[in-house]
C-alpha cells in the first residue's frame, strides 16, 4: 500500500462525516425552532478535530509535505502552502462551530446561525480540499517519491496512528463515522 492510498481511504471516512454534518445542518436550517442533536454535533466536531486534523492532517503536515519539500515543492506557496492554509481555515471553522454549539442549546439564534455558517463553510472547504489532494497533490507525490521513500512514509504514518492517537482510537473514529452515517441514512 502507498501512503497516498492510506490518506485516500481516510478521505472517504472524512467525506462520510461531512455528509453527516451536512444532513444535521440541513435539519437544523429547515426550521427556526429546530434544535440540533448536540451529542451528534459534538461527536462530529470532535471527529474532525481528532481524526481529520490530529491524525490525518498530522500525517500530511509532518511527513508527506516535508518529503515533497525535499523534492523541491515550496512550503509557503504552491500546493503545500495552499493545503496548509486550508488546514488552518478548517481549524478555525471547527473552533467556531464548537463555540456556537456550546451556547446554542439556550435558543441563541445568533449561535445557531454561526454554527450553520461555519458548518457549511467547513463542508465546502474540505470537499474542495479533498478533491485537490486526491486528484492533484497525491498524484504528484506518487510521481516524485521513489517506492522506498513511499514505504518509509507509510511506516511512519502507521507510527502516527500508534503514538499521536491512542491505540485503537483510529479505528474507533472510523466506527463512529459508520455509526453516524447509518443513523442519518447515509450508508
Amino acid at each position: 500500500m502507498k501512503p497516498t492510498a492510506l490518506l485516500l481511504s481516510e478521505h472517504r471516512v472524512i467525506e462520510q462525516m461531512l455528509s453527516v454534518l451536512e444532513k444535521l445542518a440541513s435539519q437544523l436550517a429547515s426550521q427556526e425552532d429546530q434544535l440540533i442533536d448536540e451529542a451528534d454535533a459534538g461527536q462530529l466536531i470532535h471527529f474532525f478535530q481528532q481524526f481529520a486534523d490530529r491524525c490525518h492532517h498530522a500525517k500530511e503536515e509532518s511527513l508527506l509535505f516535508p518529503a515533497l519539500e525535499r523534492k523541491g515543492f515550496p512550503r509557503q506557496m504552491g500546493p503545500i502552502g495552499v493545503r496548509m492554509h486550508e488546514h488552518d481555515l478548517g481549524r478555525n471553522h471547527l473552533r467556531s462551530m464548537a463555540e456556537a454549539l456550546a451556547v446554542m442549546h439556550s435558543g441563541n439564534l445568533e449561535a445557531r446561525n454561526l454554527f450553520l455558517q461555519h458548518a457549511q463553510a467547513y463542508i465546502n472547504l474540505l470537499r474542495d480540499h479533498i478533491y485537490k489532494e486526491d486528484h492533484i497533490l497525491f498524484v504528484m507525490a506518487e510521481q516524485v517519491l521513489p517506492a522506498q521513500e513511499q514505504e518509509q512514509i507509510l511506516h511512519e504514518f502507521q507510527q502516527v496512528e500508534h503514538t499521536v492517537v491512542a491505540a485503537g482510537e483510529h479505528n474507533g473514529w472510523v466506527q463512529t463515522a459508520h455509526r453516524l452515517a447509518h443513523k442519518y441514512g447515509l450508508c
